[in-house]
């Protein structure tokens, strides 16, 4: 049975269609709705296969508000998931940034690892689970070789060369050998039933302490994971997971426009910065087992006064070159510029829409396809539709339409859409006059 034929249940339809009407991206049932981008995924996916075999890849998602970066971001993220990676994700924010002085890139670390997600644990939360099992197959592997029984000193021995190899691949990177420790650390805690110390391991993973001598007290350990060197220890935690048995580790970071609107142009250029590390490392070799994804705005990232482009050693790296047009782009390069939706998608993402819409509803007023076709052409011909529309203002008008049949059945569609002057004028959100709470500054 396809995926097209698959009957949706019906908490996933309620969900589906409760989040685009409120302009979000379901986290759940994404492949029931999933419509073009299909060269834009099959690019992703080659970085997949790469990062899988021991590389690193490093890819900004640049497109309007509402034209589907967070939902190709979010389909990827379900899709390694199933692969056997670990994904962590988070959006930036006035409090989150890539570097910062006052602990906002500590603060994305944190909100990373704190969603760091698996298969069986897609909500998040998944640090603990992930150091449990690693340890479990780890005697369960010993177990198998030696011979021995549960319990006997020897089994304990066996694991602990085990650790070692882990340890020793691991402590030969920046950072490496406290991070060995602490791994060492965890798992005899985990045999000896210590679940203080466990969770002091796992509190020190996440970047939760905040004064060295606290850290050298409990875990013997003199370095903290700090604003400065926080994407270090992700390096470490992807080559970690591989070892652990994962496939790898993913991470994706959206709204990249907060850096943006930074009002410091100071610290925007640390920011900057810090993504060019990443950048660097990743398309190096310097970073392995490790897929890094960032959501933009066209203007987050060409704004050659505060955006990315106004940092030249990123601009010189991410520029289209001569031969890139609409319609021909090379989707293998660092940037993958969203083009709209054509309104043959559309057409089939409202169809798609309007049956899970007709399941949870059965009493409602049904869409003829001549119906469906019509209010599509409605909106794809309004004033600078051609420019400005997104998949996102289509479909919130599309399940608005639904609703209001479903709730007012003696109403028809064509009585509906007439009753509404439909225009599309540009958006505030990708305006270009400068705001003056924005205002640029230097010190």
């Amino acid at each position: 049975m396809t995926e097209k034929t698959k009957k949706v249940p019906k908490r996933i339809e309620q969900a589906i269609l409760n989040s685009l009407k409120g302009g979000v991206v379901p986290r759940i049932g994404l492949p029931y709705i999933a419509v073009g981008r299909k060269n834009e995924i099959e690019a992703l996916l080659h970085d997949v296969d790469i990062i899988r075999e021991g590389g690193a890849s490093f890819r900004f998602i640049v497109g309007r508000y509402g034209s589907g970066k967070s939902f190709l971001i979010q389909t990827i993220r379900n899709y390694v998931m199933d692969q056997g990676f670990l994904v962590a994700d988070a959006d930036l924010s006035p409090e989150r940034r890539l570097q910062g002085t006052r602990g906002q890139g500590l603060a994305t670390y944190r909100e990373l690892i704190g969603n760091l997600s698996t298969k069986t644990k897609p909500e998040g939360g998944a640090l603990t689970l992930v150091l449990d099992r690693w340890i479990s197959g780890l005697q369960t592997e010993a177990l198998q070789e030696t011979g021995l029984e549960p319990g006997d000193p020897k089994l304990t021995k066996a694991v602990d060369g085990k650790i070692y190899q882990v340890t020793s691949a691991v402590s030969e990177l920046v950072h490496g050998f406290e991070f060995a420790r602490l791994l060492s650390l965890y798992y005899h805690s985990y045999v000896e039933g210590d679940d203080e110390t466990k969770a002091k391991v796992v509190r020190w993973f996440r970047g939760e302490y905040a004064l060295k001598r606290e850290a050298k007290e409990e875990l013997g350990v003199s370095i903290l994971i700090t604003d400065d060197d926080w994407y270090e220890y992700l390096k470490l935690f992807a080559v970690f997971f591989r070892l652990a048995g994962y496939a790898g580790l993913m991470i994706m970071i959206d709204e990249l426009v907060n850096l943006y609107k930074i009002p410091n142009s100071i610290t925007r250029q640390y920011n900057y910065e810090k993504l060019l590390t990443m950048y660097n490392d990743t398309l190096q070799g310097k970073a392995r087992y490790l897929g890094i994804l960032m959501g933009a705005t066209p203007q987050a990232l060409e704004d050659k006064r505060r955006g990315i482009y106004s940092y030249e050693a990123l601009r010189s790296r991410l520029a289209e070159g001569r031969f890139s047009r609409p319609g021909t782009r090379d989707l293998l390069a660092p940037v993958i510029r969203l083009e709209p939706l054509t309104p043959e998608e559309m057409l089939v993402l409202c169809e798609k829409l309007a049956a899970m819409h007709g399941d949870l509803y059965p009493c409602g007023r049904k869409m003829e396809t001549e119906e469906l076709a019509g209010f599509i052409r409605m909106e794809y011909e309004r004033i600078g539709a051609d420019q400005n529309i997104t998949p996102r203002e289509v479909i919130r008008d599309f399940i608005e339409l639904l609703d209001l049949l479903y709730q007012n059945p003696d109403r028809s569609v064509r009585e509906l859409m007439g009753s509404v002057a439909f225009t599309c004028t540009k958006s505030q959100a990708v305006s270009d006059e400068t705001d003056p709470n924005y205002a640029e500054f230097t010190i």
